[in-house]
């Protein structure tokens, strides 16, 4: 039988060095163990037909849907600040894109499905871990309101893969408003074509900031509205407590979606030192070094862009370098407002930004766990009797004490009831993020049981960030010194 999709193929219809043509590897007995329903209807998609076994053959890249045009994306990047002049997609294939709900072109990739060119010496293939791991991180990222690709699909393949073991492989559905990264722009610039550039340039106009091609300078234009979304998805990411962990410039979506969750982790107590990556040695991507790698990776991107700016190069570097300097203000503004709305306040003063910075010192000094104190203190927000909760998080109780008096003469200056600080706290401090241990646990699970419920529970309480959830009490709460995960790995 064959099946339909609704496949528009923007990028395949760009000039042939953009990409590979590549097929996916077929497998030997694929099986759906988790379809995200909602999101295939949002994408127009039958949730019926994908559940079917002909829709797990299409999901595992055994079966080609009609209208598809598969393509492996060539781009370069900056691995860790050293330059790898090509990369390219070794392990993930575009089938086609499709128009949503909302009116918004959406990538569909299929990640683990093969070797490609560009594979290097990798064997193209997933294992379950990682597979799962992302699922259920992207998705918990889009349920806290974080910009983010999603998850459609994880299917078993059948076959094992071979990392410092054999592991069960298995095929990871993405969906993205586009693949497309600096890297992608490195790719081009690298090689010195300027006509591609300014092809990839426009595409990237018309998909993602068509206002900008009415712009007076369309790329000055185009370079300031990437620095906007970057610098929101940073700061968004501040805070909830995100590591990216593998912040190269091939890992920067132009979109200004997350991508690419590898050794991705939230942190559990509060350290701006903190690393998960196995492979982040130097700490280069550490928890507080994000928003200075943003601007680092942004700086790649305008340098692309130089030939498209003006003629003279000298004339293009001081016009990039005037909106690359907003991006440190930008960030800021985000972040610092962001962070009074988590201690409550409605109203700005000078002192704010010392007051929520005194708030961090303590906890990073005191081991507070970084989600529950914000979320605990919503409720002291309204009631001071429940200060007992938020102490108990900081080693020396005494610190938060301290805080929470030069606090509540801030917050006792607005007009708004403890009530509405309440609420307002906990639309935007979560109760629920994916801790470490969690994901662990479920990964350990399905691995060496073949058992998916605990994955299932973890996306359902997952879904409701922002809820109580009494009944999963438990999954907010921090891991016990013997749970902790101190590394995350990348899965290839």
């Amino acid at each position: 039988m064959t099946v339909h999709f609704p496949f528009q193929n923007t990028y395949a219809a760009l000039p042939p060095n953009f990409f590979a043509r590549v097929a996916p590897t077929p497998v030997t007995s694929p099986r759906l163990i988790k379809l995200n329903r909602a999101l295939a209807v949002h994408l127009g998609l039958d949730p019926e037909l994908l559940a079917s076994p002909e829709g797990a053959e299409i999901l595992a890249g055994t079966r080609l849907p009609d209208g598809a045009d598969p393509i492996a994306m060539a781009y370069a990047g900056h691995q860790f600040g050293s330059f790898v002049p090509q990369l390219g997609d070794g392990r993930a294939i575009l089938l086609g894109e499709v128009i949503d709900a909302d009116g918004v072109r959406r990538d569909i990739q299929l990640k683990g499905s093969g070797r490609t060119p560009f594979s290097r010496d990798g064997d193209g293939r997933a294992a379950l871990g990682p597979v799962l791991r992302e699922y259920i991180v992207s998705e918990a990222m889009a349920a806290l309101g974080i910009p983010t690709t999603r998850s459609l699909a994880a299917v078993v393949t059948g076959e094992s893969v071979m990392r410092e073991t054999a592991l069960p492989g298995a095929v990871l559905t993405r969906v993205a408003s586009s693949h497309i990264r600096v890297g992608t722009f490195q790719f081009l610039a690298t090689r010195g074509d300027v006509g591609g550039l300014r092809r990839l340039a426009d595409h990237v106009i018309a998909r993602h900031y068509p206002y900008a091609a009415n712009a007076e300078r369309p790329y000055h234009a185009l370079i300031e509205g990437v620095i906007d979304r970057q610098a929101e998805l940073i700061a968004r990411w501040m805070l909830i407590g995100f590591i990216h962990g593998v912040m190269n410039t091939d890992n920067t979506s132009i979109s200004g979606e997350t991508i690419d969750y590898g050794p991705c982790a939230f942190m559990d107590q509060y350290d701006p030192a903190t690393v998960f990556s196995s492979i982040d040695q130097r700490g280069r991507y550490a928890y507080a070094n994000q928003p200075p790698i943003a601007l680092w990776n942004l700086v790649r991107f305008a340098e692309c862009l130089l030939p498209l700016l003006a003629n003279e190069k000298e004339k293009a570097i001081a016009e990039s370098k005037e909106l690359l300097d907003t991006f440190v203000a930008k960030f800021s503004t985000i972040h610092q407002a962001g962070l009074r709305k988590k201690i409550g306040l409605f109203t700005t003063r000078d002192d704010d930004k010392a007051l929520v910075q005194d708030l961090l010192d303590a906890m990073a000094k005191n081991q507070a766990d970084f989600t529950l104190t914000f979320r605990r203190l919503a409720d002291a927000a309204r009631d001071p009797a429940s200060d007992g909760a938020v102490r108990q998080l900081f080693a020396d109780p005494t610190a938060f004490d301290d805080w929470a008096a030069r606090w509540r003469q801030r917050t006792g200056s607005e007009a708004q009831s403890g009530e509405e600080r309440r609420n307002a706290m906990r639309a935007v401090n979560p109760a629920f993020i994916p801790r470490n241990h969690r994901i662990e646990a479920v990964i350990e699970a399905a691995v060496h049981r073949d058992d998916y419920a605990p994955f299932e529970e973890l996306l359902t309480v997952l879904s409701k960030p922002y809820d109580d959830q009494p009944q999963f009490a438990a999954y907010a709460e921090p891991p016990q010194p013997e749970q902790r995960v101190l590394q995350t790995f990348c899965g290839t």
